[in-house]
């Protein structure tokens, strides 16, 4: 790796993604492009209203997504991911597949203690 570990800046990094929904939520902003407020709800059914809002507000503060306000009755809100959170794909994909190498590797290592 290189890095020196008093330098190391992974801690940053995941003070930006580290929570349960947030890589669901960039996942879906990716995938889906724009979403509405309610659309990002239906999609994960399980977020309260105030967790999706706190970590949308999070992201936002980051500048990895973008909440635009339309100014009608009823109020309509977007959110997009930003340019510059697109920066987070390839880093999200990687957690994605080892993820699920890893649950497989767990899965393995049962097995073979149950054997």
């Amino acid at each position: 790796m290189g890095k020196v570990p008093e330098l190391c800046r992974v801690e940053d990094a995941l003070g930006i993604l580290v929570g349960k929904w947030k890589p669901v939520i960039l996942l879906h902003l990716l995938q889906e492009g724009t979403m509405r407020f309610n659309e990002l709800k239906r999609s994960m059914p399980e977020i309260t209203q105030k967790m999706l809002t706190k970590q949308l507000r999070e992201l936002e503060e980051e500048d990895i997504i973008e909440r635009v306000v339309y100014a009608q009755v009823p109020p309509k809100v977007e959110y997009s991911i930003t340019e510059y959170g697109t920066s987070l794909e390839p880093i999200l994909e990687a957690m994605h597949e080892w993820g699920t190498k890893h649950t497989l590797h767990k899965r393995q290592k049962l097995e073979q203690k149950s054997m």
